[in-house]
């Protein structure tokens, strides 16, 4: 495993354990310097966030930030959509899927710059209270 190898996975576990996008870094590093196809890349980055997935719910239910009557639904509607998202995807092919994704990118990374998002710190001092 060379450098890049190393310095992408260990950014995307970090990103993806914060959940903040882990999996985007992945595919990135996948697609442009590994020489996967978009797909195939797809599918290493759902194999990938399994067991990060797994880390940071073990974390967060320690530290009582996840509600679990309120997950069951998110679980049943992600696993329908997820099934129903890869029929799509195959249909769609490597090529529709790597340019979806740039656009996706550059929408995102547009939002990001020129927009404001409001300042969520009272949320976050009202949730640290909550834990105390």
């Amino acid at each position: 495993m060379n450098f890049l190898s190393f310095f992408a996975a260990f950014l995307t576990g970090i990103f993806a354990s914060l959940g903040v996008g882990g999996g985007m870094i992945l595919i990135i590093y996948l697609t442009v310097f590994a020489g996967f196809d978009q797909l195939a890349a797809q599918g290493i980055n759902l194999v990938y966030f399994i067991p990060i997935a797994a880390l940071s719910v073990i974390i967060h239910t320690k530290n009582k930030l996840i509600e679990w009557k309120k997950i069951i639904p998110a679980v049943i509607t992600g696993i329908i959509f997820a099934a129903f998202g890869t029929f799509i995807s195959k249909s769609i092919g490597s090529e529709g899927l790597r340019k979806i994704f740039a656009l996706f990118i550059l929408v995102i990374g547009f939002k990001e710059l020129f927009f404001k998002r409001r300042n969520d710190s009272s949320d976050m001092q009202d949730r640290t209270q909550e834990l105390s």
